[in-house]
């Protein structure tokens, strides 16, 4: 029996949670998305519980860890795996996706085969692609359409303008006052702001590398800072770009008479790291690259907003919206349901920390060793390579990483805590990590 509201998943490629207006970032300009906020509950100590792409979609789509499900980049997603997506088509609902994949094994534009695209009812998308002028999307629908061509149809302006339209004209096809009455579970993925960080310009206008302010723990080094402003300028953009995309969805939910049925969840699968520490991209265990924005504007707004400090993991997106549609949890989903702390109710026990993975030597700009964390409810993180600690941080006095307490002896009671959290969260999931000594 399908449920009353509707899900909506929004979520972009590499957009660090800090990179926000409403998170006091000065260069962001993200009108749309703090009215979001304002309208809904933000949590602050949401991650990506491996900040790579394919692990956490994979994490994304059926509620477990990258070592039950996908752990690297790329690589095929088992198609017999549960996913959220079987839940709400048992529901009754009409389920529909718009976007990047990245989740059939491959770097490139590549043919998904219908059995590879999660059973959404619709699924229009790519595998991946890195040209947001250039790109290409296939897929099948509910009309018909069923291609078998990677190269189906060239997007016909900016990617995410352009899926974003595909989106809404889905939505208007929703509309109680239009559609069948289904209630509907969507979901838009875009590659912005990943790299090549590349705008339209009206956007890209507004941006120059010589105005961007760097966060303190960008190295003063000449070649560090240059490349950081010279991206930063893009993404900026990009990311305005995908906030002026976000105001017409939501505009869009109100004229369709949705807005009050439709839970609208706003997020990225991984940060990046933009100079920190002098590193580029994802895959590291620092904050720029775990932390990801999570916004929940429940069906009908929660007027004033609110934050939620619980720890929100990838694993825990999916039962925390079919929870919110009023369905059942089924017991395969391996995350935690937070919807109750989007109605601000603090008796229920929430994780006290969010497990922190990375399973391969992922090389170039990135941490290149396989590593585990626990970041905390309570401001401190712990992350461990194979046999060795590399860092313990409290990050309520040093949200900037920059005082490193991994090999102080007066912190040995703390990184002892903070392990054995690591090694609870291991045994529950399965991991044969190898934790050091202590």
């Amino acid at each position: 029996m399908a449920g009353e509201s509707n899900v909506l998943w929004i979520f972009g490629d590499q957009h660090r949670g800090q990179a926000l207006g409403y998170r006091g970032d000065q260069n962001a300009r993200t009108p749309n998305l703090d009215a979001l906020a304002a309208d809904g509950v933000t949590f602050t100590n949401a991650v990506a519980g491996c900040p790579w792409c394919t692990p956490f979609r994979g994490s994304l789509m059926t509620s477990r860890y990258i070592h039950n499900c996908v752990s690297r980049t790329p690589e095929q997603m088992d198609s017999e795996l549960p996913v959220v997506t079987d839940v709400f088509n048992a529901a009754g609902y009409d389920t529909a996706y718009f976007g990047k994949w990245h989740l059939n094994g491959s770097n490139k534009i590549t043919y998904v085969p219908r059995e590879n695209r999660g059973r959404f009812n619709s699924w229009i998308g790519y595998e991946n692609n890195n040209a947001q002028y250039e790109c290409w999307v296939h897929g099948h629908n509910t009309e018909g359409r069923d291609d078998t061509d990677p190269f189906a149809e060239k997007l016909s302006m900016y990617e995410t303008d352009a899926l974003t339209d595909k989106l809404l004209d889905y939505l208007k096809g929703r509309s109680p006052n239009y559609g069948d009455g289904k209630p509907f579970f969507a979901v838009l993925s875009v590659q912005p702001p990943h790299n090549p960080h590349v705008a339209p310009s009206e956007f890209a206008d507004r941006f120059k590398p010589e105005d961007i302010i760097l966060r303190p723990n960008v190295p003063d080094i000449p070649r560090i800072v240059e490349r950081a402003r010279e991206d930063l300028a893009g993404y900026y953009a990009q990311i305005e770009n995908l906030d002026f995309n976000v105001g017409r969805i939501i505009k869009m939910l109100r004229d369709m008479n949705l807005e009050r049925s439709t839970h609208v969840l706003f997020f990225s699968d991984h940060g990046d790291m933009h100079g920190s520490h002098g590193y580029v991209r994802k895959s590291s265990p620092w904050e720029e690259a775990v932390c990801i924005p999570f916004i929940v504007r429940p069906a009908g707004g929660l007027p004033g907003g609110a934050e939620s400090n619980a720890c929100l993991n990838h694993v825990d997106i999916a039962p925390t919206s079919v929870a919110l549609c009023g369905l059942r949890v089924p017991d395969w989903m391996a995350g935690t349901d937070l919807s109750p702390a989007i109605y601000g109710n603090k008796d229920k026990p929430y994780p006290s920390s969010a497990y922190l993975q990375h399973s391969f030597r992922k090389r170039f700009d990135c941490l290149n060793r396989p590593w585990r964390g626990v970041r905390t409810a309570d401001g401190w993180k712990y992350v461990c390579l194979e046999g060795q600690p590399i860092f313990l941080f409290n990050l309520n006095e040093d949200p900037y990483e920059t005082a490193n307490l991994a090999f102080l002896d007066t912190f040995n009671d703390k990184r002892e805590e903070l392990q054995s959290e690591l090694q609870a969260w291991m045994m529950r999931t399965g991991d044969e990590f190898r934790l050091p000594e202590l």
